[in-house]
């Protein structure tokens, strides 16, 4: 049995590679055209065309994890097919490999392969990721998400406050910071302004250029503003880098600790959190697809060549790979628009195409 999941595992292993190879190819192909805008045409100072490969360099992680398990459906439909198309498969079971032997066997791959791709997107995606950003920031100046910048909400005490973070520098700093103060009543209490900004530890922030407005009562109860321009100023908040980078940058880039984090600090300030759990359950159940792919490949072994070529059953994968990636996709943006539960807008696709993978296996192996 060792040398037939030596021989099973071989297979599959250099036909997942190769696919994954040729795809990250093209994608980075694609990644780096992309990029040709941003190069400074000059050739001495600003974003150059190294930087731009550097760049997509660490684009191709990302691409990796995203792509893992479309290739390891079409690699493994493809050496599970070339194994039948060979008569290999054949003999292999009259041998002695029953479908539960080689299901056992399958699995097992596919629980390498998962194991993979997680590692990949929760260790390798986040550090690439933050890596990438940072560079073309150093270059492009900085990172933002447009001209309003992030969001972020805090409760102290009986205090309520508004941040907004224009962008983040490539130091790690912030620029264009707005800070908004209500109290228990909504009443507005203090704005401030700050040019710049960075992180004290976990428990401040150091405002750089500020100017501050407070806004107290008179006598007569009517409030009355007070304006100072500050050099510094020390803001305490709870607020971390990495909840500033969560909500500049990518949800589905972020690891699983930081995601789950954010997620509580959104509940304790009671704001949504819908779309960081859908994006944290994805970073669970994703990884598990490959499962799911290797065993929807398996039957792909039991299938006669003699009016079919193999290329059409790898077209079949191709597509079925294809529609589970936009089926991902689709799933998350339907689960956060409709309020599904988190878990199931994440695990909804896996759990498709897992029956129709034992359907698959039922009905072409089992039964037929």
């Amino acid at each position: 049995m060792k040398t037939v999941r030596r021989m099973i595992y071989s297979e599959v292993v250099s036909a997942v590679g190769f696919t994954t190879l040729a795809f990250l190819a093209l994608f980075s192909f694609i990644d780096f055209v992309g990029e040709l805008r941003w190069v400074n045409s000059n050739g001495e100072q600003g974003y150059q065309l190294r930087h731009a490969l550097a760049y997509v360099g660490t684009l191709s992680v990302s691409s990796l994890y995203d792509l893992l398990p479309i290739t390891v459906l079409i690699g493994s439909v493809f050496a599970m097919a070339r194994l039948a198309q060979n008569s290999e498969f054949t003999v292999l079971r009259t041998s002695g490999l029953d479908p539960w032997r080689a299901l056992r066997s399958m699995l097992g791959l596919g629980l390498l392969f998962t194991i993979v791709t997680f590692v990949i997107g929760d260790f390798l995606v986040p550090v690439a990721d933050r890596a990438g950003q940072f560079l073309k920031a150093t270059y492009l100046r900085e990172i933002t998400v447009g001209q309003t910048g992030a969001w972020l909400r805090e409760k102290q005490g009986e205090h309520a406050y508004w941040v907004n973070v224009g962008a983040l520098q490539p130091d790690g700093g912030m620029r264009r910071i707005r800070i908004i103060e209500f109290d228990d009543k909504g009443k507005l209490l203090s704005t401030s302004q700050a040019a710049s900004g960075e992180f004290v530890g976990n428990d401040a922030w150091l405002l750089h250029d500020v100017q501050r407005t407070e806004f107290k009562p008179d006598q007569e109860g009517q409030a009355q503003a007070s304006s100072a321009n500050l050099e510094q100023f020390r803001w305490p908040t709870t607020l971390t880098s990495e909840m500033a980078a969560v909500a500049l940058l990518k949800p589905d880039r972020m690891p699983i600790i930081d995601l789950f984090q954010f997620m509580r600090h959104l509940d304790a300030n009671d704001q949504a959190s819908q779309r960081y759990e859908i994006e944290l359950w994805r970073k669970v159940f994703y990884p598990l697809s490959c499962l799911v792919m290797v065993v929807l490949a398996l039957p792909f072994a039991y299938l006669h060549f003699r009016t079919t070529g193999i290329s059409t059953y790898v077209f079949i994968g191709v597509m079925t790979g294809i529609s589970f990636f936009l089926l991902n996709n689709l799933f998350g943006h339907f689960g956060n628009l409709r309020n599904w539960w988190p878990w199931l807008a994440a695990a909804a696709p896996g759990l498709i195409y897992s029956l129709l993978s034992l359907s698959a296996f039922t009905w072409l192996v089992l039964r037929r």
